[in-house]
């Protein structure tokens, strides 16, 4: 695996920070409760609507202190990214009590994208919010969602420019990811992002090596977390809205009974692919995420946590599949090789599954998108089961049950 790529200014700034930890200077400070009152004092309020979160931020906060072995960047970005949660928690909370009428807003027949991260649900993500009538969370307002994005200036909206400037400053940090997943301002946000608000989320996972804090999440139950995500679209869509939210995130496989138990009539897009091919993409994309924030990159415990997080996610996705075989025309399922061969049409096999007209303005769309964002074009993602001491047999027999339940063609 290549070495995390950090500059002359980078290795400074961690060499600083581990210096004032030696003499017992705490920085950058990741304490509940200097966390807490900074946000209070930011926002100048109070109310975070809700204490629930603070379990688990308490225990994330111990795994990030004890497990992740962060750099000083890597205190500082999720520093600032737990400030941004928390702010945008009593944001949100003070708006709502001002705005008691988004208790109102319904949302209803969402479409939801999960399976395995890799097995291309982003391309599926992105082709859904061309479709003039869908609308997706877009990184810029799940990331400053207060006050709620507005109709008339949806397309120009100021913090659009600040997410540019932030994603360009995570780019130049982690110059390697872009070949692996594209981001960017105007593009869908996952739902990990609202649901991390609430600190359940895989993401936290994802950016750094925090097991316990894993281990505490994969026991919770997620309807504080499905509750909290409702909350957050009703407040986004209240001044822009279209016929429907489209909405992804791989940790949907983990909690599809919640989620079906916040979002009855909610239709999912169910993504499948050889897990020989999807789980070391995982691990590699997690790998060089956490390069950017931390000294502890091992590839082997890297890719043991990758199989034991999605081998526990795709068994319960399956239990409630079977669990709701009752409702076919909510569900439908994705192979990658059909991805791959057309994600329009595959689509169009979607909507009419769901019932959404497809119209001629849609397929335009889709195709264009397509045609200025070719797959590869921002350089080759190279990976291997080696890569991460993963054996093929291993795999066979941690999701053989997965590939044979959902007909998902393996490779010998």
């Amino acid at each position: 695996m290549l070495p995390p790529h950090r500059s002359i200014g980078i290795r400074a700034l961690n060499r600083l920070g581990a210096a004032a930890n030696t003499i017992g200077v705490d920085w950058p400070c990741l304490r509940a409760d200097d966390l807490l009152s900074t946000a209070r004092r930011r926002v100048d309020y109070d109310d975070f609507g809700g204490t629930g979160f603070k379990e688990g931020m308490a225990v994330l906060l111990d795994a990030l202190q004890r497990e992740a072995a962060l750099t000083t960047l890597g205190r500082l970005s999720i520093r600032q990214t737990l400030m941004g949660y928390l702010e945008n928690r009593l944001r949100l909370q003070r708006y709502r009590e001002a705005h008691p009428e988004l208790d109102e807003q319904r949302v209803e027949r969402p479409v939801f994208i999960v399976g395995l991260p890799r097995t291309g649900t982003t391309i599926l993500f992105n082709l859904l919010s061309q479709d003039p009538r869908n609308r997706a969370p877009l990184s810029w307002e799940v990331r400053w969602p207060v006050p709620p994005p507005e109709s008339a200036t949806y397309h120009r909206d100021p913090r659009i420019a600040e997410a540019v400037r932030l994603i360009a400053r995570f780019d130049r940090l982690a110059p390697a990811f872009a070949a692996i997943h594209e981001i960017g301002a105007r593009l869908p946000q996952e739902c990990s992002s609202i649901m991390a608000h609430e600190f359940l989320s895989v993401q936290f996972h994802t950016i750094s090596n925090v097991p316990s804090y894993q281990a505490w999440l994969e026991r919770q139950d997620l309807l504080s977390a499905y509750t909290f995500h409702k909350r957050f679209l009703q407040h986004l869509q209240s001044k822009h809205m279209k016929d429907r939210w489209v909405l992804k995130s791989p940790f949907h496989l983990a909690a599809i009974d919640r989620l079906m138990e916040v979002y009855p009539d909610a239709r999912i897009i169910h993504t499948h692919r050889d897990p020989a091919q999807a789980v070391p993409s995982t691990a590699s994309m997690i790998h060089t995420l956490r390069a950017v924030s931390s000294n502890s990159l091992e590839p082997a415990r890297i890719g043991r946590q990758v199989m034991d997080v999605w081998t526990l996610a795709l068994e319960r996705a399956t239990e409630s599949r079977r669990r709701h075989e009752d409702k076919p025309d909510q569900f439908f399922d994705a192979h990658f090789d059909d991805t791959l061969k057309d994600p329009v049409a595959l689509l169009r096999r979607a909507y009419e599954r769901f019932e959404i007209p497809y119209t001629d303005e849609t397929r335009a769309q889709m195709d264009a998108f397509l045609a200025n964002n070719p797959r590869g074009g921002r350089g080759v993602h190279d990976y291997a089961l080696k890569d991460f001491r993963i054996e093929l047999g291993q795999i066979r027999e941690r999701f053989g049950d997965y590939c044979r339940v959902f007909d998902v063609p393996v490779a010998d």
